[in-house]
């Protein structure tokens, strides 16, 4: 693809992590990119409603709307925004138009290196220019947003210009995509750093909107020969299951991988 670049070593993943991170108003290393690891460097950018098939874009409103009617009395973290109950299904699992990303680097190398069934292949981490991506939202929403002094929405932020899916679709013909932070659900939520990418309609595909602003983005190739030596240094660097998903269950994928042999 187009702004693909493989990396070779260690060294120079670190280097290209971390470009353009210089941020002169802030006289600061601030980066301005997301990223999200994949252990596939073919993995499509589809969103899991995507991937339900059939006529998707007409199932989302029945899906949410369902999620929110028999999931009453089992979270309390949605409150009545519909951004926020957006967040918490695409957490636990309800197919969604929201992609996950992280502001950390080594977080999307962790999980562009956490399978070890799939150290043969390449993988990839994409990293998207989301300060820079804000100049293409349709004029309201960059209104509110700047008024908030941020580069990413959050439920209420986006509440009072927009309440529902359909209504983001309204603002603009041309598709565009915009950054979701989610409430803490919990503390997986915390420690991946996590935010969600969010396109305008749901048929709108991110890799799309990407491919007509290749200014916005870049990806890593990681070769399949680097992934032992990444995953091993993240070990150490103590960016693992243990601390991302943390409980029993991440305790035991970590301690899996950590005593499994070549």
């Amino acid at each position: 693809m187009p702004n693909d670049l493989r990396v070779e070593t260690w060294e120079e993943l670190q280097r290209e992590l971390f470009r353009d991170s210089w941020d002169e108003t802030l006289n600061r290393y601030r980066s301005p990119y997301v990223f999200r690891g994949l252990w596939n460097k073919d993995y499509e950018l589809k969103t899991s409603l995507m991937r339900i098939g059939g006529d998707y874009a007409k199932l989302e409103q029945h899906l949410l709307r369902n999620f929110r009617k028999y999931s009453r009395g089992m979270t309390t973290e949605a409150g009545e925004s519909l951004w926020n109950w957006l967040a918490v299904a695409q957490h636990h699992g309800l197919p969604t138009r929201l992609l996950d990303w992280t502001y950390s680097p080594y977080v999307a190398l962790h999980f562009a290196t956490s399978d070890l069934n799939n150290f043969h292949q390449d993988g990839v981490i994409w990293c998207v220019n989301y300060v820079k991506s804000t100049d293409y939202l349709p004029e309201k929403l960059q209104n509110a947003i700047r008024e908030e002094g941020s580069n990413v929405f959050t439920a209420e932020v986006l509440d009072p210009v927009a309440a529902s899916l359909r209504s983001l679709g309204e603002f603009q013909e041309q598709p565009f995509v915009m950054f979701l932070e989610p409430p803490s659900l919990d503390e997986r939520i915390v420690h991946q750093y996590a935010l969600f990418s969010m396109m305008s309609t749901a048929d709108a595909t991110l890799l799309d909107w990407l491919t007509d602003h290749p200014d916005l983005y870049y990806r890593l190739i990681i070769p399949s020969k680097l992934k032992w030596e990444i995953r091993d240094k993240l070990d150490q660097a103590n960016i693992t299951e243990r601390v991302l998903f943390p409980g029993l269950t991440g305790i035991s994928a970590w301690l899996k991988r950590h005593y499994t042999t070549t």
